[in-house]
C-alpha cells in the first residue's frame, strides 16, 4: 500500500512513517517543516526504497496536486496541524491557517485525484484529531468521551480541530469521499518535541531547572504511548468502517502532578540528582486560560470493531521515554534553540 502522510515529520506522524515502513508499506512523507518537525526523527526509515520526502505546505493547493500525481498514493493519513494549545493563545492564525484552510485544501486535492482515478473504493482519507475537540470532563470516572459526545471546544487549537473534523466529515457526506476519522489522547514517547509536558519534565530536570505545573496539578489527562497509537491509526486505516469515527485512548488516566512525580521517581533511579531529588525542583505556576480539567477516553468501539486496545501501561510507557531521552541528546538537544522552546506561552489574553 503506498500512503500518503502529511505531517510525518512530527511528533506522530514520524512514528506513524517508521511503523509503516517496518510493515512494508511504501510511504510519502509530506511536511513543511515548521518550528515542531525534525527530519531527524524520520532517520530509521531515510534511506529506505520505501520511503520518499515531499517539502510541502498543506496551505499551498497546487503542491498537494502536484504531489498526488506524481505519488498517485492509495490512501491518506492527515496529521499535519498545528497542535501547541499555548502558542495557539498567543498566535492563534496560524491554527486557522494550517488546521482549516490546510484540511480544506487537502480534502479538495485528494477529491480531485480520487474522482480522477475513477473513484477507487480501496481510497481512504484518514483524518487523525483529538480528543480536545470535547472539551472537559468531569472528574466522575465512570464518565468519559465516546464518539458521541458533544464537541466543546475550549481553546483556539481545539476548535482548529474541531472545524477539521467536520470539514472531513462534511466530505464523506456531501461528496462521497470515503473518509475515516480518529481522536486521541494525549500521546507521549520517544521524538516527542520539547515543548510538550512530558518533555518539558524531563529535559528541565537534566538541567536542573524548575519543572513547571499549571495551577494545582490537578487536571486530568488520559496518556497514550505513542507507538501504541501508531499501531491504531494504521489498523484503522485499513479496517476501518467508512465514514465512521475511532476513539484512541490510553486508559492511563493520571493527574499532571502524579505524572510529573514519576518522570521524577524514574529519574532518581536512572540518572540521580547531584544533590536532594528531582521532585523538590517541582513549581506550580498560573494556568493557562481555559485549561480542561480532565480529558478520558472510552476505546470500546475501536476494541469491539477492530480488536485494538494499548499494550503499554503509563508506567512502562514513562520508563521507556525517560530512558530515550538520557540516550539521545543529540537529538534533543538542538530543538532547544527553536523558537519558543523552553519559555512560558499561553498567558497573554
Amino acid at each position: 500500500m503506498k500512503i500518503l502522510v502529511t505531517g510525518g515529520a512530527g511528533f506522530i506522524g514520524s512514528a506513524v512513517v517508521r511503523r509503516a515502513v517496518a510493515l512494508g508499506h511504501h510511504v510519502i512523507n509530506l511536511d513543511a517543516l515548521t518550528y515542531a518537525a525534525c527530519l531527524d526523527s524520520l532517520a530509521p526509515v531515510a534511506e529506505s526504497s520505501l520511503y520518499a520526502f515531499e517539502h510541502a505546505d498543506i496551505r499551498d493547493r497546487a503542491a498537494l496536486d502536484r504531489i498526488f500525481a506524481t505519488h498517485r498514493p492509495d490512501v491518506v493519513m492527515h496529521l499535519a496541524a498545528e497542535s501547541h494549545v499555548d502558542r495557539s493563545i498567543d498566535g492563534p492564525a496560524d491554527f486557522i491557517g494550517t488546521n482549516i484552510t490546510g484540511t480544506f485544501n487537502l480534502l479538495e486535492a485528494a477529491r480531485a485525484y480520487w474522482i480522477g482515478a475513477g473513484r477507487p473504493s480501496s481510497f481512504r482519507f484518514h483524518h487523525i484529531s483529538t480528543d480536545e475537540v470535547f472539551g472537559s470532563l468531569p472528574a466522575d470516572p465512570a464518565i468519559k468521551f465516546t464518539e458521541d459526545s458533544p464537541y466543546d471546544p475550549r481553546s483556539p487549537y481545539a476548535a482548529s480541530k474541531a472545524s477539521s473534523d467536520h470539514l472531513v466529515r462534511a466530505w464523506g457526506e456531501t461528496y462521497g469521499l470515503p473518509v475515516v476519522l480518529t481522536n486521541c489522547s494525549n500521546n507521549y514517547g520517544p521524538y516527542h518535541f520539547p515543548e510538550k509536558l512530558i518533555p518539558v519534565v524531563i529535559l528541565n530536570a537534566l538541567a536542573d531547572r524548575p519543572l513547571p505545573i499549571y495551577g494545582d496539578g490537578s487536571n486530568i489527562r488520559d496518556w497514550l504511548y505513542v507507538e501504541d497509537h501508531a499501531e491504531a491509526l494504521l489498523l484503522v486505516l485499513e479496517k476501518g468502517r467508512l465514514g465512521q469515527s475511532y476513539n484512541v485512548g490510553g486508559e492511563n488516566e493520571r493527574t499532571n502532578l502524579e505524572l510529573v512525580r514519576a518522570i521524577c521517581s524514574i529519574l532518581d533511579r536512572l540518572h540521580p540528582r547531584v544533590a536532594g531529588h528531582y521532585a523538590d525542583l517541582i513549581t506550580f505556576v498560573p494556568d493557562r486560560p481555559g485549561h480542561d480539567r480532565r480529558y478520558a477516553i472510552d476505546p470500546t468501539r475501536i476494541r469491539a470493531e477492530l480488536g485494538w486496545r494499548p499494550s503499554v501501561t503509563v508506567e512502562e510507557g514513562l520508563e521507556r521515554t525517560v530512558a530515550w531521552y538520557l540516550a539521545n541528546e543529540g537529538w534533543w538537544r538542538p530543538l532547544l534553540a527553536r523558537g519558543g522552546v523552553g519559555q512560558r506561552l499561553g498567558i497573554s489574553t
